[in-house]
């Protein structure tokens, strides 16, 4: 694609999410959009944000379980950009009905970083070593595509479906749990909806992180110390909409909990 073309697309997508009216998929429209087409949108869609007043204040991972691969259809995971005007933290309600279009939420592990992490070669220790503390969220993402019909191309070039985060109020050090066998419990309107253990996000949170920062690296992108860094789904997406309450909760962690209006 050229660079006309991506400037276009990344406007689209950043109109979309300012009239919350959904986009037939950039893949069914440009056959040939490679992953790295997609990337150069999603920073292009990410300057209008900017432009606009917001600030990079972390990152994401996405697509990690195969629960939600298999779910939308995709075989790899994705990444995107976190700002400050997608941050919400425990005891505030999301705006999920004003805010979104088609909002799905996921519970993971957020790594708070201390350090720089910039790939390729970052490992597992390394990531680690540059983690000031871990803490339970939310991601409620989002799709600017139709009904969810993506392609990996276009939740890239959608900075990963990202929607807004809602942090808990825990935070411990990584070396204090097993981020490999954490469990996850997920509940929505008082019910258990889900379960999960830290493995089905790459075998590790920890891995999921370093995956991202060497994914970045590619492109002279580092994780930055004071990033908030989404470290992906440990449990199947769950639709929600004003009016549902969720919460979960990370043996070892803590846990968060958000009511959607």
């Amino acid at each position: 694609m050229n660079q006309e073309l991506i400037a276009a697309c990344g406007l689209e997508l950043y109109q979309a999410m300012q009239t919350r009216r959904a986009l037939r998929p950039l893949t069914e429209r440009y056959a040939d959009i490679s992953i790295d087409d997609a990337y150069h949108i999603s920073l292009a869609f990410l300057q209008h944000r900017l432009d606009a007043g917001e600030r990079v204040v972390g990152k994401k991972i996405g697509l990690t379980s195969k629960a939600v691969q298999n779910m939308l259809k995709v075989d790899q995971p994705d990444f995107g950009f976190l700002t400050d005007k997608m941050v919400f933290n425990q005891g505030q309600d999301v705006p999920v009905s004003e805010m979104l279009m088609q909002p799905r939420a996921e519970g993971e592990v957020a790594f708070i970083l201390k350090k720089d992490l910039l790939g390729p070669g970052v490992t597992a220790a390394d990531v680690l070593a540059a983690t000031e503390a871990v803490m339970p969220c939310f991601e409620i993402v989002d799709s600017r595509i139709e009904n969810w019909q993506i392609k990996i191309q276009d939740t890239v070039a959608d900075n990963a479906s990202c929607g807004v985060l809602l942090l808990g109020d825990t935070a411990v050090s990584p070396r204090k749990v097993d981020l490999a066998t954490c469990g996850m419990v997920v509940e929505k309107n008082g019910s258990v909806i889900s379960t999960g253990a830290g493995a089905a996000a790459l075998g590790s949170p920890v891995n999921c992180v370093a995956w991202l920062a060497n994914t970045l690296g590619r492109f002279g992108i580092s994780l930055k110390a004071g990033e908030i860094i989404l470290s992906g789904a440990l449990v199947p997406l769950e639709s929600v909409q004003a009016g549902d309450v969720m919460s979960v909760s990370v043996g070892g962690i803590g846990s968060a909990s958000v009511r959607f209006t």
